[in-house]
């Protein structure tokens, strides 16, 4: 681990000087400055303060975050047939994520599965077709190039009564899909 790089990116992503970081760690700019460059080294003591006066502790400084894959191609996409719809995962686990972004095939007269009233978010885009949005008592229809957003307090889900599948890309947050 290059402790100095990691110091200094911990300085600029909170916004301090190298003069603000020293008057908050009791240590001189001069030293800083030959830390973040790797020209000297801290004791465990003087890297605590130092990380401490940064807003962290020792246990996270030295937590390794694996690179996460950001982008993903088909390969990376579970399918699922669920009642009368096609549903392919987009974002390989998204439980661990804060929203869960899925691609919805719906077939001519079919319907996708019923979401329960929960707790939280969801954005929908019609990439094609047209499709009904069946929340509570209420039909809205949705047609390509469209989109809906919609909190989750009522019971809702799709269904396609046009003669071409329908792909709508539709969004969640919490996961729940």
């Amino acid at each position: 681990m290059d402790i100095g790089h990691k110091i200094k990116q911990l300085r600029i992503q909170k916004g301090l000087t190298l003069e603000e970081l020293a008057s908050r760690s009791e240590l001189t700019k001069g030293f800083l400055s030959q830390l973040e460059r790797n020209l000297t080294s801290p004791s465990i003591a003087t890297l605590d303060d130092i990380v401490e006066a940064l807003g962290s502790t020792l246990s996270e400084f030295f937590r390794e975050e694996k690179d996460e894959p950001i982008v993903f191609g088909k390969k990376d996409f579970f399918v699922d047939e669920r009642e009368g719809s096609t549903i392919h995962w987009i974002v390989p686990n998204t439980q661990k994520n804060e929203m869960e972004p899925i691609l919805v095939e719906i077939p001519t007269g079919g319907q996708s599965f019923v979401v329960d009233p929960h707790s939280g978010e969801e954005f929908g885009y019609v990439v094609e077709g047209c499709i009904n949005l069946i929340c509570g008592e209420q039909k809205n229809v949705v047609h390509k190039g469209e989109t809906f957003y919609l909190s989750g307090k009522n019971r809702h889900y799709l269904t396609n009564e046009k003669k071409t599948t329908a792909r709508v890309i539709w969004v969640s947050t919490p996961p729940l899909f």
